[in-house]
C-alpha cells in the first residue's frame, strides 16, 4: 500500500483534480459554507428577513444570524450574536419591527430590532427559555411558549434524596404565555453602564394557560386577535405527537374549547382569513402507521361543523401550510423536486404554482397573500432567497450564496433510475467528476440517506460527514439511492419497507450498484458504502448480508432491532415498521437485524456513533463492533464525545469526515492516510 501524510492543504490543492482552473475545496471549506433559510417577508412585501448559517471554528459551533434585504436590495447581516445564535425572525404587523429568538443572556428570549437597524432590545425576561412566539394581529402583544418552572421542587428533592429519575415520568409541560409590546417604554430605558445589551425587567408578562394537564406544541392567533388555536398533547415526549389534539383559547376569558380530538395525531396548520375556519392535518384514527402514511388535510368550522377533507388525491405530505386571502398554499416533494402547491379551500383541488427553482424549502407571504418570499435551490446551486408575485410570476433572487462555489470543482449530479429485485422502480442521485468519461471504469461510493423518509437530491456540493466532493474530484462516482421508504414518491412507495426493513432496502442499494456495473462504468473491485441513522442501519445490514463492498461505514446505525427497541426514544417507530414487538414476533426482528447474519460478515467496517445518542442508542454500535471482532472482520469504532444522534459541532464533524476519508482511502484506493493533528 502507498502511504500518505495528508494535511488539509493537500486535500485542497490536488487529489487527482482534473481541471486546472478550478480547485478542490478542503473539508474545512465545505463545512464553512454559509447557507440561507427561514425567509420572512414584511407585510407590505418590501423587505425580507432570513437566517444565514455559518461556521465559527474558534468557538466550535455553527452560528445562525438574521440578515435583511430592504426594498429588494443586497442583503446585509442584521444581528451579530458572538456567543450564540439569533433565529426565527418575524415581522410585526406594521412592518416596523423584527422580533426573533436569541440566548444572549444564557436562556432563549425574545429580542426586537427596528427595521431601520440599531441595537436589538430584549423584550422578555422569563425564568426559562422561550421555544416559540407569535405576534398578535394588532402588534401590541406577543404570545409565546416555555416550559413550566420546576426548579424549586427539583432542588428540594435533590437536596434530600440526591439524583434519580423516573423513566417516562420526568418532564416539563410547555405553557402558553403573553407579553406586551410597547416600543415607547421599551426604548426609553436607560442602559446600565456595565452592560452592552439593552434589557428590561419583565413586568408585562403573564401566563395564559396554567395548571393544565397537557403540553402546548404549536399555536396561532385568530385574524381578529381574540382567540388562539393551539396544539396540545399529554406530555412533551417525541412520540406523544400521535395523541395531539387542537383546542381554541379565548384570550380575554381564558376559556378553552376542544375542537379536534381524533384518536390519532391532529396538527394545527392555519386559520382562514375570515377567522371562521381552522385548517388541520390528521391521521384520524390511524395510530399504527403515522411514520410512513400520508396525513390528510381538513378544514373545520370553529363550532366543529362542516369538517371537510381537501386535496384528497394528493399523494404526499403537504407542509408549511398557509391560508391567506388568495387561498391555501403548501410545499411538498414530488420525487426529487419540491414545489409550492395551491389548494382551493372551496373544492379542495390543487396545482403547483412555480416550476423553479427545483426545490423550495420555506415560504412566507405578504398580508394580502399576493407576494411570496421563499428559499430554494437548483440542481447546481446552493439555497437562495427569492421573492415573486403569486399571480404574475416574476421571481427575483435576492442572494448569491452559490457564489461561494465560483472557483470550486463541484459535483455534476443527475437523477438515475433502475429496477430493484422485486420490480420496484428506484431512483437515485449519481454524481460524476468534471472530466467524466463513460468509457472508463470508476471507483463507486454509495451514500445512503437517513429517515427512512428522507431523500437525496442533486446538489453541487454535499458533506455532513462524507467528503463527497473530494471523492468525486479524486475520480470516483457517488450513488445516493432513494431506497423504498424515501419521501417524495408517494404513500405506497414509503410503505414498501414495512415488515421488510433492511431486506428490501438492501435490494434497492445492490440493484443500483449492479445497474451501474452493467453500464461498464464501475470498477467492481473498488466499491464502498456508508450512511447515517437509517442509512447507517442499511450499511450495517449490507455488512452482514453482502460481500459486494470493499469497505463500509456505519454511522449511528441500528445493528439489532431488539437492542434498538428497548433503548430508543421512539419505540412506536419499530412497532409500526415491523408490525410487532419482539415478544410478539421475534422472527421479524431476526429477519431485519444485521446481527442475525454476523457470521457471514467479511467487509472492513468503520462504526461512528454519538456518545449520548437516544434515537439510535450506542449499544447498537458496541454490539456490531464486538460481533465483527468475534468473527475476525476488521473494524474500528469511533465514539464522538458529548453528542447525540447528530454531530452538531464543526470540529467533531471535521474529525468524522477525516475518519471516513481515511477508511475508504485505505480500502478503496490502497492508501495509508494519517489524520492530521494540526
Amino acid at each position: 500500500m502507498k502511504k500518505y501524510f495528508l494535511l488539509s492543504l493537500l486535500v485542497t490543492s490536488g487529489l487527482a483534480l482534473h481541471s486546472q482552473s478550478l480547485k478542490n475545496p478542503s473539508f474545512e471549506e465545505v463545512l464553512s459554507l454559509q447557507s440561507a433559510g427561514s425567509p420572512h417577508i414584511s407585510p407590505d412585501g418590501k423587505n425580507v428577513a432570513f437566517t444565514v448559517n455559518s461556521t465559527d471554528w474558534e468557538e466550535n459551533r455553527f452560528d445562525t444570524e438574521i440578515w435583511l434585504s430592504k426594498n429588494g436590495g443586497t442583503p446585509f447581516q442584521l444581528t451579530n450574536n458572538t456567543k450564540s445564535s439569533s433565529t426565527s425572525p418575524k415581522w410585526s404587523p406594521d412592518g416596523q419591527w423584527i422580533a426573533f429568538l436569541s440566548d444572549k443572556t444564557g436562556k432563549t428570549q425574545i429580542q426586537v430590532i427596528r427595521l431601520e437597524g440599531g441595537e436589538s432590545v430584549q423584550l422578555t425576561d422569563t425564568k426559562g427559555s422561550i421555544s416559540n412566539f407569535e405576534w398578535a394581529p394588532d402588534g401590541k402583544q406577543i404570545a409565546f411558549t416555555q416550559a413550566e418552572d420546576k426548579e424549586k421542587a427539583e432542588k428540594a428533592r435533590k437536596e434530600k434524596f440526591g439524583g434519580f429519575e423516573v423513566e417516562d415520568a420526568e418532564y416539563k409541560l410547555n405553557r402558553l404565555w403573553l407579553t406586551t409590546f410597547d416600543p415607547e417604554k421599551l426604548f426609553k430605558q436607560e442602559l446600565p453602564k456595565d452592560k452592552k445589551d439593552t434589557t428590561k425587567k419583565d413586568e408585562t408578562t403573564k401566563i395564559l394557560l396554567d395548571s393544565v394537564n397537557y403540553t402546548v406544541t404549536n399555536f396561532l392567533w385568530s385574524p381578529d386577535g381574540t382567540k388562539i388555536a393551539f396544539n396540545h398533547q399529554p406530555d412533551p415526549f417525541i412520540t406523544s405527537f400521535i395523541k395531539s389534539d387542537i383546542s381554541i383559547l379565548d384570550v380575554a376569558t381564558k376559556k378553552v374549547t376542544p375542537l379536534v380530538k381524533n384518536k390519532s395525531s391532529d396538527g394545527l396548520e392555519a386559520w382562514s382569513p375570515d377567522g371562521q375556519w381552522i385548517l388541520y392535518s390528521s391521521f384520524l384514527s390511524d395510530t399504527t402507521s403515522n411514520f410512513y402514511k400520508n396525513e390528510q388535510l381538513f378544514r373545520i368550522k370553529l363550532d366543529g361543523s362542516a369538517n371537510t377533507q381537501l386535496a384528497k388525491s394528493f399523494d404526499e405530505n403537504l407542509g408549511s401550510l398557509v391560508w391567506n386571502p388568495q387561498g391555501i398554499f403548501g410545499i411538498a416533494y414530488q420525487k426529487t423536486v419540491r414545489r409550492i402547491f395551491f389548494v382551493d379551500p372551496d373544492n379542495g383541488k390543487f396545482k403547483p404554482i412555480f416550476t423553479s427553482p427545483a426545490r423550495i424549502y420555506g415560504m412566507s407571504f405578504t398580508g394580502d397573500g399576493e407576494v411570496v418570499a421563499f428559499s430554494g435551490a437548483e440542481d447546481n446551486s446552493l439555497t437562495e432567497i427569492y421573492t415573486s408575485p403569486i399571480k404574475a410570476v416574476a421571481q427575483k433572487k435576492l442572494t448569491n450564496f452559490t457564489g461561494q462555489l465560483s472557483d470550486w470543482a463541484t459535483a455534476d449530479s443527475e437523477v438515475v433510475s433502475w429496477k430493484s429485485k422485486d420490480g420496484a422502480t428506484i431512483e437515485g442521485i449519481l454524481s460524476k467528476p468534471k472530466d467524466y468519461d463513460p468509457k472508463k471504469k470508476y471507483p463507486l461510493l454509495v451514500i445512503i440517506h437517513g429517515g427512512p423518509t428522507g431523500i437525496s437530491t442533486p446538489s453541487p456540493v454535499a458533506s455532513y460527514v462524507y467528503p463527497l466532493n473530494q471523492w468525486v474530484n479524486k475520480g470516483a462516482l457517488i450513488l445516493q439511492p432513494n431506497y423504498r421508504g424515501s419521501a417524495g414518491y408517494g404513500e405506497a412507495f414509503r410503505s414498501l419497507n414495512v415488515e421488510n426493513l433492511g431486506v428490501g432496502d438492501a435490494w434497492d442499494v445492490l440493484s443500483g450498484v449492479e445497474s451501474l456495473e452493467k453500464k461498464g462504468i464501475v470498477d467492481s473491485n473498488k466499491i464502498g458504502c456508508m450512511g447515517w441513522s437509517q442509512g447507517g442501519y442499511i450499511s450495517a445490514f449490507l455488512t452482514t448480508n453482502s460481500d459486494k463492498f470493499k469497505a463500509i461505514s456505519v454511522g449511528a446505525g441500528i445493528s439489532n432491532w431488539v437492542t434498538y427497541y428497548v433503548n430508543t426514544d421512539i419505540h412506536p417507530f419499530t412497532r409500526q415498521y415491523l408490525k410487532a414487538t419482539p415478544w410478539a414476533d421475534m422472527g421479524i426482528y431476526l429477519k431485519t437485524s444485521p446481527m442475525t447474519h454476523i457470521n457471514n460478515a467479511k467487509t472492513p467496517t468503520l462504526i461512528q456513533h454519538g456518545e449520548f445518542d437516544k434515537r439510535v442508542p450506542i449499544p447498537n454500535a458496541y454490539e456490531l463492533y464486538q460481533g465483527l471482532q468475534d468473527v475476525g472482520v476488521t473494524t474500528k469504532l469511533v465514539v464522538y464525545k458529548g453528542f447525540g444522534h447528530g454531530i452538531t459541532k464543526p470540529k467533531e464533524r471535521l474529525a468524522a469526515v477525516w475518519h471516513n476519508w481515511q477508511w475508504f482511502g485505505k480500502y478503496i484506493w490502497g492508501e495509508e492516510i494519517e489524520v492530521p493533528e494540526e
